[in-house]
């Protein structure tokens, strides 16, 4: 029988097989999490906290639902559920990645943050959750680095409840040519640079400059909420374009 081509993905601007992607992707965020929340503060110059506020303001998220806050990294967003879920409501932080979720959950535990929330390690492409389970999906800065993102989207798609909506907060293309220009230039020559000084690592944040230009723009990635089943698919673009919130239904 004839070999059978092996399936390819991308890997920043490589060309990757599909099957070792995943652990490529954990191998940087194991060298990167330590540094995460810091990294996070000077690449944005402290922006990200209002992207992450602006996804907060719109989950309509309300106590006594149950949240999935997926690649939750160090836990940013899934902090700020817990206190609006309250003691009747949950939290689940999922992250691929054991590093992330072990700096988030100390991160957490260290602000008295316990009680209504759990820490599960899971792929996006295959949620471990029941069907109709939660009343909101966050995630945000973790699509791009997810190998299938149309058979993650259709995972979240089963475990939301009908009713519920998933915001997928993520890096897209800036609107305006001039905006787009600049942010290249710092993407790839200031940014590994950062990484160099801060984490000892500018492989790791060459690659995550990458994998921001090769995700989907905004309108591809609403067609491909579309197609996973989701109604209503809006975007709102923030600082330019430079990153859109993505919001879906469930009905």
């Amino acid at each position: 029988m004839a070999e059978q081509p092996q399936k390819t993905t991308d890997f920043g601007f490589r060309t990757v097989a599909r099957d070792e992607k995943q652990a490529m992707v954990a191998d940087v965020f194991h060298s990167v999490a330590a540094k995460y929340d810091v990294m996070n503060d000077l690449m944005s110059l402290g922006i990200h906290r209002i992207w992450k506020r602006f996804t907060i303001d719109c989950s309509g998220v309300r106590r006594g639902q149950r949240v999935l806050d997926l690649a939750g990294g160090t836990g940013d967003l899934a902090a700020k559920f817990s206190g609006m879920v309250g003691e009747h409501g949950l939290v689940v932080l999922a992250d691929i990645n054991d590093s992330m979720l072990k700096v988030g959950r100390d991160k957490l535990r260290d602000r008295g943050i316990v009680g209504n929330i759990s820490y599960v390690q899971a792929n996006a492409e295959a949620l471990p959750f029941p069907d109709n389970y939660f009343d909101c999906i966050t995630i945000a800065f973790g699509l791009r680095n997810v190998t299938e993102k149309d058979k993650a989207l259709r995972s979240m798609f089963r475990v939301l409840k009908p009713g519920g909506r998933l915001l997928v907060l993520e890096f897209s293309k800036p609107r305006l040519a001039p905006l787009n220009k600049a942010y290249n230039a710092y993407s790839f020559h200031v940014l590994p640079k950062i990484g160099a000084l801060v984490v000892k690592d500018p492989d790791s944040y060459r690659y995550l400059a990458e994998s921001i230009r090769m995700h989907p723009d905004q309108e591809t990635l609403k067609d491909m909420m579309v197609n996973a089943g989701f109604d209503n698919v809006t975007y709102f673009n923030l600082t330019g374009g430079i990153v859109a919130l993505h919001r879906g239904f469930k009905f």
